[in-house]
C-alpha cells in the first residue's frame, strides 16, 4: 500500500509500505494492506512505518487526520 505524512511546510514521506502505526485520538492503532476505508483523528505521538523492505521509520506529530482508502493512505500531520 502507499502511504502519504504530509505536513502544512512538506511532504515527510511518501512510499510503498507493508503497515504503518499511528497514536489515533481514541488510542493507537495499524493499518495494514486492504483493510478497510477509515478516517480518524491523531493525538501527538509517533508514527511508526514498516517500509516493503522491512526497515523501519519513525515520524513524531502533533496530532492530524488519516485516510485510508483503496490501499492509500493519506497523513495530514501537525
Amino acid at each position: 500500500m502507499i502511504v502519504e505524512i504530509i505536513t502544512p511546510e512538506k511532504e515527510l514521506f511518501k512510499g510503498e509500505v507493508n503497515s504503518v502505526k499511528v497514536p489515533g485520538s481514541m488510542g493507537e492503532f495499524e493499518i495494514l494492506e486492504n483493510h478497510a476505508p477509515i478516517i480518524s483523528t491523531l493525538k501527538e505521538g509517533e508514527i511508526r512505518i514498516i517500509k516493503s523492505n522491512n526497515s523501519v521509520e519513525k515520524f513524531q506529530i502533533n496530532g492530524g487526520v488519516i485516510e485510508m482508502q483503496k490501499n492509500k493512505v493519506i497523513v495530514l500531520a501537525d
